[in-house]
């Protein structure tokens, strides 16, 4: 009985939690509709979406890379993305020749192109991986988008379009990703692509 009040009551403070983090997260709105009309925008000039994180953050670059070249809920035609943490030959092939701190720059500079969106996700804003890849995409013209927590960590500054999550808790940040993340999907879903 005493560890299922203790679950009960920790499952009730982390939705407590959210729930505050949610209604702070209102004042990123515009950072995150013109970060999501950027992602648009690239697409529809014939550029792609790469995207790229270290665990859990991996997670949601796969998620988000996933759902543009299938579907999110609305049939659409598949739209380009590609997400640098999925290949792990070249993951294994760039960290064991150049270390992991370059796993995803180097796959920008042989991947990306001017007009290009780079996604990242840091929790911390301080993944020297993810760090490398933006200063990469910066160099090739690629648009940045930043989304992190806490105080933004070293990666602050460094992006054309930065969501940073006003929260220290990992769980709780990575929560608001996932909403930012389908709140661009469904605006992507009701583009006309036609044009493409």
């Amino acid at each position: 009985m005493l560890l299922q009040n203790l679950v009960s009551s920790s499952f009730t403070e982390s939705v407590d939690e959210l729930i505050d983090v949610l209604y702070s997260s209102k004042q990123l709105e515009h950072n995150v509709l013109s970060a999501g009309s950027a992602i648009k925008q690239a697409i529809l000039n014939g550029g792609k979406l790469l995207t790229c994180g270290n665990g859990g953050s991996a997670a949601d670059a796969l998620h988000l890379a996933e759902e543009l070249v299938g579907r999110y809920k609305l049939e659409r035609r598949s739209l380009p993305a590609i997400c640098l943490n999925a290949d792990v030959t070249a993951i294994t092939c760039i960290g064991n020749d150049y270390g992991f701190d370059h796993i995803y720059s180097r796959q920008v500079h042989g991947l990306g192109k001017p007009g290009d969106v780079l996604v990242g996700f840091s929790t911390s804003g301080n993944s020297p991986n993810v760090i490398n890849a933006f200063e990469q995409a910066n160099k090739q013209g690629i648009t940045t988008i930043y989304l992190g927590g806490k105080d933004g960590g070293k990666l602050k500054g460094l992006c054309n379009h930065e969501i940073i999550v006003p929260s220290n808790t990992t769980a709780r940040i990575q929560e608001i990703h996932t909403v930012v993340l389908h709140q661009w999907l469904e605006e992507l879903d009701i583009t006309d692509w036609s044009s493409l």
